[in-house]
């Protein structure tokens, strides 16, 4: 029995020292999937519906009451700018126009005796300082009085097409009644709303196509014209304007139409999807370079199905870590394996 227990130790202190004296074994590589950042064109094309509108339009709307003397135009009307659109009967206030006339010479009169008065010393200063202000009145009285006559005839304030009518002559309408709605159909334009994702890639002056159903097929040209600043915070979408150039034929305010929005076609880094990392210091990316990965801060962009434009941080050409992130840490050593077929 003690001859078993002298053998089992000598074993066991063999066993030790032959495992002292073996080399210590190299950590295994950590296996991951590469890609290579490219370069490619990576555009979003966006399909909204919207309505045609004319770009300027306005309501014809009276400034003074009264009974309507004419209406010279109706609906589908072109007129030029400054055509007489409307008339009012003016004859009261013509007179009155009259009176503040004849009231305004009177006190120029009396004003001008007055400062030859008090030259010759027969009145006081405040005589003239009364007459002058009398004087004053009455010119702003008949300044008054002529532009409510001119209130009377309503012209258009730029050329265009009468699109509604809704007065008839003999009728009397109070003051700021909506009498008339003119148009400019020369520009025509279209509210679209667009995710806040796609936004910052657009531009006023960007091109879209636009197809008017009413129209069949043809795809027309259109250019963004405005971008309104805010977003819609329950729907995340902002409004863009898009006016057609030219104006086809047949084309009509309140028709539908369909606009496609593309971001452009410039070349961008694009890198996949899977490879883009976050944590608490921002995006990153680890980037393969003689057997191991580093660390590498950039900032992301428009993304396209599994794919995602990398604006700052990365050039193209670089290899970057798709798969294998779990333990991956900067400075791992790594093994690039192919990603299955």
């Amino acid at each position: 029995m003690r001859a078993v227990i002298v053998l089992a130790v000598l074993f066991v202190a063999a066993c030790g020292e032959a495992t002292s004296n073996s080399p210590a074994q190299a950590p295994r590589a950590h296996l991951v999937e590469l890609a290579t950042a490219g370069t490619g064109q990576l555009a979003v094309s966006a399909d909204r519906a919207g309505s045609l509108r004319a770009l300027r339009e306005v309501r014809i709307v009276n400034q003074e009451q009264g009974e309507i003397t004419a209406v010279t135009v109706r609906e589908g009307d072109r007129v030029r700018r400054g055509a007489v659109l409307v008339r009012y009967d003016d004859r009261i206030l013509t007179a009155q126009l009259d009176k503040a006339a004849a009231e305004l010479k009177q006190a120029e009169l009396e004003h001008e005796r007055n400062r030859q008065l008090i030259a010759r010393g027969f009145i006081g200063a405040e005589a003239l300082s009364r007459s002058e202000t009398a004087l004053e009145v009455a010119r702003a009285e008949r300044r008054l009085l002529g532009t409510r006559v001119q209130n009377l005839t309503l012209t258009a304030p730029f050329a265009g097409v009468i699109s509604e009518r809704r007065v008839e002559p003999g009728g009397v309408t109070p003051e700021h009644t909506h009498l008339l709605t003119l148009l400019d159909p020369s520009t025509l334009i279209t509210d679209v709303a667009v995710s806040e994702l796609v936004l910052p890639y657009l531009n006023v002056g960007d091109r879209a196509a636009v197809r008017i159903d009413a129209l069949g097929d043809t795809v027309h040209e259109g250019r963004i014209v405005r971008i309104h600043p805010a977003v819609d915070p329950a729907s995340r979408t902002g409004r863009v304007e898009v006016a057609l150039e030219p104006v086809p034929p047949g084309a009509r305010p309140g028709q539908f139409c369909r606009v496609e929005l593309s971001t452009g076609g410039r070349d961008r880094i694009v890198v996949p999807l899977a490879a883009l990392r976050r944590d608490a210091q921002g995006e990153h990316v680890f980037v393969f370079e003689d057997g191991t990965v580093r660390r590498v801060g950039v900032d992301s962009g428009l993304r396209l199905a599994d794919r995602v434009e990398i604006r700052s941080g990365l050039k193209a050409g670089a290899q970057v870590v798709t798969k294998g992130f779990i333990g991956l840490a900067p400075g791992s050593r790594v093994k690039p394996v192919e990603a299955p077929g």
